[in-house]
């Protein structure tokens, strides 16, 4: 190669990573400076006051209890479906993938519309819970059951990759010890599996603590019986903008940890396989 070539060798190199760094650059300015200027809109004592106001308590409260039993439920029914998935092929097996993870895509106002339909006072499912006077749409379990329908498919997706991920030959192994299918499974499987499960559980948690719009839908904006954070964010935009700055603080503060959770987990996993 002639000098001539290897001086526009290293013009079209250096070109390329200057755009590429222009372009990496201009994306990290576009996301950071809307989460930088929620910082500047309130002072910190501001800040304090607001997450102490009896709404922002509520809403704090409410969202912490709700996504959390959430999260148990889907990783107590979701668990079983993931690892049938994951270790059997089954006629519809691809149906079944394709419905737990419709959520993902799903709009969430579509959600909300769809569980209205299927759980409020005349719908398929409510009308008979009617007649045993349980209602369920805009109460507390509405909330619950639009986190579990929007959130279900972070962990059931995460679980099923960590269970195809184990080994084979140790569950073998387990079971040639004499050990039955569910001792291999607690004993086995799910330890080796803990790592991704539990980084699923969180990113669970976290989609269940943010979700908005099939809540809203589904359970309505009542403080402190449906109110979740992200709902009082959205409330209390006209009325008091310093809670809704604060909730909004919170928030983005909580989710960075949760990535950064999530990141050290995948990482300290990818180090020990």
């Amino acid at each position: 190669m002639s000098s001539t070539d290897t001086q526009k060798h290293s013009v079209t190199r250096i070109g390329t990573m200057v755009m590429t760094g222009g372009l990496i650059l201009l994306f990290l300015i576009f996301i950071t400076i809307p989460l930088v200027s929620l910082f500047t809109r309130v002072s910190p004592e501001d800040f304090i006051t607001a997450l102490t106001s009896p709404l922002a308590m509520d809403a704090l409260w409410l969202s912490a209890v709700t996504a959390t039993f959430s999260t148990v439920v889907v990783v107590i029914l979701g668990t079983p479906l993931a690892y049938v998935n994951a270790r059997f092929s089954y006629r519809g097996r691809n149906i079944v993938d394709t419905l737990t993870d419709l959520p993902i895509v799903l709009p969430p106002t579509v959600a909300g519309l769809a569980l209205l339909m299927a759980f409020g006072r005349n719908g398929l499912l409510g009308q008979y819970l009617n007649i045993f006077d349980i209602q369920i749409a805009f109460t507390t379990i509405a909330v619950v059951i639009a986190q579990i329908f929007v959130a279900s498919p972070f962990y059931i997706r995460q679980a099923r990759s960590s269970f195809e991920a184990v080994d084979l030959n140790f569950e073998a192994a387990s079971r040639t010890l004499g050990a039955t299918p569910l001792q291999t499974f607690f004993k086995v499987t799910l330890p080796l599996a803990a790592g991704s499960l539990l980084s699923g559980i969180i990113m669970t948690f976290a989609r269940a603590l943010g979700e908005f719009g099939a809540t809203l839908m589904f359970a309505g904006n009542f403080q402190g019986k449906t109110q979740t954070m992200p709902l009082a964010i959205y409330g209390e935009l006209q009325s008091d903008m310093a809670v809704s700055i604060a909730l909004a603080i919170l928030l983005v503060i909580f989710s960075f940890g949760i990535i950064l959770v999530v990141k050290y987990i995948g990482k300290r996993e990818s180090v020990y396989a």
